[in-house]
């Protein structure tokens, strides 16, 4: 490890910012790995693990403090309460690092940042964790489902409660599970530019794993890496990160040599980027978001892929552009959604998001529907998708669609690989949930706009 580099003294600024001040974990961490680049591979993974581990097991890690320590987490002062997150997690899941370092180095730290005064208290309790982890006694499974996994897998009592009422104990428990598994990265190469065997030979050279999957065209799974701008395929934009679950959703809008596809909530830009790709140099592609950053990210995703038949501009989706009215041949609306369908990439999604919010958001993706449709030429297509599990979400606010405008569900099942049919998929639409066929979770649906132009 790097000795001029105190790893853990990184990872207690990233998880100040992110669990005592808001911000969002993927971008702190992002940042943090950028600003410390040189560091080695194993410090870099060390870093990344200790920060993203401590924020997916939050509530485990509280309730194992709060088992052991007079002072609860909520009373503790910021500092000492991430320092302990840190040395309970390095306890319970990184075999790699000793208790007693675990331990000596959390008191290090506190007294590093002006708490020397609390050392002991820190490395009282951290023992006491290393002690007698195995005494920690969960809430009984039986009896009170939310509060067991509210602490097995860190998931708000809410959140549990609405999984168990739509899928029932079994598959609730497997997408909680889901949430805290370790995942490869999944790439899709742009096969307008490259062959994916080229991408492949490619990898390789540089000591990178690259797996085909299964009936997704340029879709690789990737092993083995450090930093992904380091990647030659990456840096020369011929391949593009995404989940399968995204790249099932630009399948699912099979967009046409010469056809115009407008994404109204497109950043980072992914589905904009296949459509590009699947065009095949034809044809126009604009995406759209809500700000200039959003927009920032997108135009640095096409910048970097080098396709020349996608631009990107700030709009907001609800309001009506009548100069696009009727111009789209397929128009992608993955909209703003709960994203309990990715907590396993993003885990502090599930601490931010509220059930006030969650309602509010089925209400905004009816009202971003009800002006994107006018977009859709008769005859054209739509795709609606989001990054969650819940049906209000979902097939509820698809059958809404499709029972209040000019449009009718279209199967998915001439497109999409067999491996994903369900009994929806030849009604146009697909629930992906996490764990269960090694994607995200995901919604899909597909409609087709009657060829009347009235509504």
């Amino acid at each position: 490890m790097d000795q001029s580099i105190n790893i853990r003294a990184v990872s207690l600024s990233c998880l100040l910012r992110i669990l005592e001040q808001g911000e969002y974990s993927h971008v702190v961490l992002r940042e943090e790995l950028e600003k410390y680049r040189h560091l080695e591979k194993r410090d870099r993974a060390f870093l990344t693990r200790l920060t993203e581990g401590v924020v997916e097991r939050l509530y485990e890690l509280d309730y194992t403090i709060d088992w052991f320590s007079k002072i609860k987490t909520e009373k503790m002062k910021p500092v000492i309460r991430e320092i302990l997150r840190m040395g309970v997690y390095q306890i319970l899941y990184m075999d790699a690092v000793p208790d007693s370092a675990a331990c000596n180095e959390a008191v290090r730290l506190a007294q590093k940042k002006g708490f020397g005064s609390l050392k002991g208290f820190v490395n009282g309790v951290l023992r006491a964790v290393s002690r007698g982890s195995g005494e920690v006694a969960l809430p009984d499974k039986k009896l009170d489902f939310p509060a067991y996994a509210a602490v097995k897998y860190s998931m708000p009592v809410w959140i549990t409660k609405k999984l168990l009422e739509e899928y029932g104990e079994e598959r609730a428990e497997g997408m909680l599970a889901a949430g805290l598994s370790e995942r490869p990265l999944t790439v899709r190469c742009n096969l307008s530019r490259i062959s994916l065997e080229a991408v492949k030979t490619s990898l390789e050279e540089q000591g990178i794993r690259a797996e085909t999957i299964d009936g997704i065209p340029g879709a690789l799974e990737i092993h083995d890496f450090d930093m992904l701008p380091e990647i030659d395929a990456f840096s020369k934009g011929f391949l593009q990160v995404q989940d399968v679950s995204s790249m099932l959703a630009g399948l699912a809008a099979a967009p046409k040599e010469g056809d115009f596809v407008l994404d109204v909530c497109a950043a980072p830009g992914g589905k904009s980027l296949h459509a590009a790709d699947l065009l095949h140099g034809t044809g126009r592609v604009e995406a759209q978001d809500l700000t200039a950053e959003k927009v920032r990210l997108i135009e640095e995703n096409i910048g970097r892929s080098r396709l020349t038949n996608l631009s990107a501009r700030v709009w907001d989706a609800l309001v009506l552009d009548k100069n696009k009215v009727a111009s789209a041949d397929v128009v992608i609306a993955d909209l703003p959604c709960s994203g309990m369908g990715i907590i396993g990439r993003k885990s502090d999604i599930k601490y931010k998001m509220t059930e006030d919010i969650q309602r509010e958001l089925v209400m905004l993706q009816r009202r971003i529907l009800d002006v994107i449709w006018q977009y859709v030429k008769p005859g054209g297509r739509l795709v609606y998708s989001t990054c969650t599990v819940f049906s209000s979400e979902n097939t509820e606010n698809a059958d809404w669609f499709s029972e209040n405008y000019p449009f009718y569900p279209e199967s998915l099942e001439e497109i999409l690989p067999e491996r994903f049919f369900t009994e929806t998929t030849g009604q146009g639409k697909l629930q992906l949930l996490p764990g269960e066929k090694g994607t995200d979770g995901f919604f899909i649906a597909r409609f087709r706009r009657k060829e009347s132009i009235h509504k």
